[in-house]
């Protein structure tokens, strides 16, 4: 979960959010599903992947992709909380 910069153009981050899911996300190995939703001020994207490997390349190739740079940018780093998921087995 994650809220915009105080000063941050929504229209203008759904655009990098698209361009980002099209250019970058989907993209990378592994991905099953990603999808952008928001509550009011907080915004949530739920990303699938095939194996916690490919969700740690995927990080790992996001700190030098354009596309997820300006994402990114829209983003007020103090809000964002990251959580991991993984299927139940057996």
């Amino acid at each position: 979960m994650f809220r915009l910069l105080s000063d941050a153009d929504v229209h203008a981050f759904i655009e990098a959010d698209a361009r980002a899911q099209m250019d970058f996300f989907y993209q990378q190995p592994g991905l099953a599903r990603r999808t952008t939703s928001r509550n009011g001020d907080d915004w949530l994207v739920l990303t699938l992947w095939g194996s916690e490997a490919d969700a740690d390349a995927c990080a790992a190739a996001s700190s030098s992709d354009g596309a997820y740079e300006a994402f990114e940018s829209f983003i007020d780093p103090t809000s964002v909380e990251v959580k991991r998921y993984f299927g139940l087995e057996g």
